[in-house]
């Protein structure tokens, strides 16, 4: 448990961080050192709070970490006007695209390129967006749909790149994770998200567990690939072992290009000896420390995870298009609804 000389000791990483959470794009300081800040976080992670992946195990299935889409929300794909867009939305129905490659990430995780159309689409996904994936394997009786969030640019031509975890109770993932090279899977989209336009925000926090990052990656991507956006972005993320980081060394490029405008806290159940950052899971006293304050006016907290992590910061949405009440950590720090969105 978190001792109250070290809640103490911890004060002057508040503040410091705060400092940052708070100033103006334009006005932060230099890098800096922040071994000290990842220290004093390591113990705030580690401070009790909401155990999310005890509460659901360490395999929560894919399937449940974002909830399936409704039929409205299937329905009412809006019409892409691009020419060169694989996927335009509107009456487009679904598209089989082919897998290209297929590549290891780690112990349960693979990255699949699919090869689009024409070698000259862009996928046609706008920030932030995802993709309908659909299977129907001969002894069901109904398709699965899954949404998937690309990890390849926007503007990328020819093919989509997808970062996907397999899980025993998640057929999409299993189904993915048992394809080869040539084999074929029906997409559909794009399913907009959070409309995202440059400067929209002065600091927005990404705040994700596991397979969760994904639609987080593509809004930071977006975010320090326009030179005119000058947002500022916070992420914490939640994992299980050091293994399970997807993106890392992503993100790791951004917050050494950008170190007055990006921050990347990582906080791990399992963590390995040395392990500097948070231990254990993503806290109340951790998010107090990192996140921009309530009354700081237009921030913006994104969360996406599986649902015990939902329950545990936000509270779970409504259905796939209702946000739902705010609830968990973020309401007890003062958060409003309208400064939190779920993906």
């Amino acid at each position: 448990m978190f001792t109250r000389q070290a809640l103490r000791s911890a004060q002057p990483l508040k503040i410091g961080f705060r400092r940052y959470a708070t100033e103006s794009p334009q006005s932060s300081p230099n890098g800096g050192s922040r071994t000290a800040i990842y220290a004093g976080l390591a113990a705030a992670a580690a401070a009790g709070g909401y155990y999310y992946y005890g509460q659901t195990g360490a395999s929560t299935s894919a399937a449940s970490a974002k909830a399936p889409p409704s039929k409205d929300e299937e329905q009412t794909i809006p019409a892409s006007t691009s020419k060169s867009a694989a996927f335009t939305g509107g009456e487009q129905g679904w598209v089989g695209l082919k897998l290209e490659s297929v590549e290891q990430v780690n112990h349960n995780t693979k990255k699949f390129r699919f090869a689009l159309p024409d070698k000259d689409n862009v996928s046609g996904l706008q920030i932030a967006s995802a993709l309908l994936t659909k299977y129907k394997g001969p002894e069901m009786e109904k398709p699965v749909i899954r949404p998937y969030t690309p990890t390849s640019d926007e503007d990328t031509r020819g093919y989509l790149d997808f970062v996907i975890k397999r899980y025993s109770d998640g057929p999409m993932s299993e189904h993915l994770h048992s394809m080869n090279p040539d084999q074929r899977l029906e997409f559909k989209g794009p399913i907009p998200k959070y409309p995202w336009s440059p400067n929209k925000h002065d600091h927005i926090a990404l705040i994700a567990g596991g397979t969760g990052i994904t639609p987080m990656y593509q809004l930071a991507r977006a975010i320090f690939k326009n030179p005119e956006d000058k947002t500022k972005v916070t992420l914490v993320f939640g994992n299980i072992s050091e293994a399970d980081i997807l993106l890392k060394r992503e993100f790791e490029d951004l917050e050494n290009e950008y170190p007055q405008r990006f921050r990347a806290f990582y906080v791990l159940d399992n963590p390995p000896d040395g392990w500097t950052q948070g231990k254990g899971f993503i806290t109340k006293e951790l998010l107090k420390t990192v996140l921009p304050e309530p009354k700081v006016e237009n921030t913006k907290i994104f969360v996406c995870g599986p649902p015990a992590m939902y329950r545990a910061i936000s509270g779970v949405k409504k259905s796939p298009a209702e946000q739902g009440e705010l609830a968990g950590i973020l309401k007890e720090l003062g958060y409003s609804k309208d400064q939190v969105y779920k993906f």
